[in-house]
């Protein structure tokens, strides 16, 4: 009997060592913003496919980049398009992939709740306030607008091995990856969350999902394009049509053409990301604007017939995301 129960828990041990090597893992990493979107998509697939897990990382879309590049995921979340010198690094390994934006988003500018000077910011001001000659010598808030007061200004952004960095920098300062040096960065937007709601003095910038879920913590500012536009609060639908500029934007995932192919769990997967059902459903839950129905068919298209590469040279400012996600229907 005892010999019996030893080789029961034996085999039942076994079994269950098999079951766990057997399962199928997905490996994503990448940016922190589009973090939300493939976190919820990976955890309502996986409801649905015991077998099959799907880890998420949050390295930053640069640091997810060189991972990916590396062969070591087989999807890469960014939160703006592929530089020049990361698509040169997948080509040197021999990595193929397919861009595929998922959503629509929009990069808030907070402050404290707190704070009642600030009643909007231009773009120019926003320049002022992160161009790299402002490091040292931009320290008070009376130094952006006189009416404002002589308060210290404290700065919170996301990491530069961000996208988000880098989309708000050429946005606002004109080149991708410039900006002054002495700010609180951080990849986790909950650090940036905690920073801006612990002083009144302080403004940062982050995805616009991250402020719809702090709202109670955090204040918008409106946003202004040049002095005589209109000041414009970060919304799904001012992102949609294209209102609250330049800080609108298209997110992505690249997936490996290899894990595609040779790995039908990957296929599964995207095909279950790109469904227009789980795309606009999950999307807009996540506090993201889906995108549009017709644009969805287009990039579920591109996975059916392999297109791979870039459709993007650099994130683009100033155009509607709706206008910029219409040409790049076809690559």
């Amino acid at each position: 009997m005892k010999l019996a129960t030893i080789l029961i828990s034996a085999l039942t041990l076994a079994a269950a060592s098999s079951a766990v090597s057997a399962q199928k893992i997905i490996a994503v990493d990448g940016s922190s913003t589009v973090f939300p979107i493939t976190e919820a998509m990976a955890e309502e697939f996986q409801k649905a496919n015991p077998g099959i897990k799907v880890t998420v990382g949050i390295a930053g879309t640069g640091g997810g980049f060189k991972k990916f590049c590396r062969g070591e995921t087989d999807i890469s979340d960014a939160s703006r398009p592929i530089k020049k010198s990361e698509a040169d690094d997948c080509k040197k390994a021999g990595i193929e992939y397919i861009e595929l934006p998922v959503a629509l988003d929009a990069l808030a500018v907070l402050v404290n709740p707190k704070n009642t000077w600030v009643d909007y910011l231009t773009v120019a001001e926003l320049k002022k306030m992160w161009e790299p000659e402002a490091q040292g010598k931009i320290m008070n808030w009376n130094q952006i607008r006189p009416s404002f007061p002589n308060a210290p200004l404290k700065l919170f952004g996301a990491g530069v091995d961000s996208g988000t960095y880098d989309y708000f920098t050429a946005a606002t300062v004109g080149k991708e990856h410039s900006s002054r040096g002495d700010f609180t960065a951080s990849e986790d937007d909950n650090v940036l969350v905690q920073g801006i709601a612990g002083d009144v003095n302080s403004i940062g910038f982050f995805g616009l999902a991250y402020y719809i879920e702090n709202k109670a913590k955090l204040k918008a500012v409106p946003i202004k394009l040049n002095d005589t536009a209109k000041a414009v609060l970060p919304a799904d639908e001012t992102a949609k049509n294209g209102t609250y500029q330049p800080l609108s934007r298209p997110i992505f995932i690249y997936v490996s053409k290899k894990s595609l192919d040779t790995r039908p769990e990957v296929a599964k997967f995207v095909e279950f990301y790109m469904d227009p059902k789980n795309a606009t459903k999950l999307v807009a839950e996540v506090g993201y604007v889906p995108l549009p129905e017709e644009a969805l068919k287009a990039f579920r298209e591109r996975v059916t017939k392999r297109m791979v590469g870039t459709g993007f040279t650099g994130s683009k400012i100033g155009v509607s995301v709706e206008e910029l996600i219409k040409e790049k229907l076809v690559y």
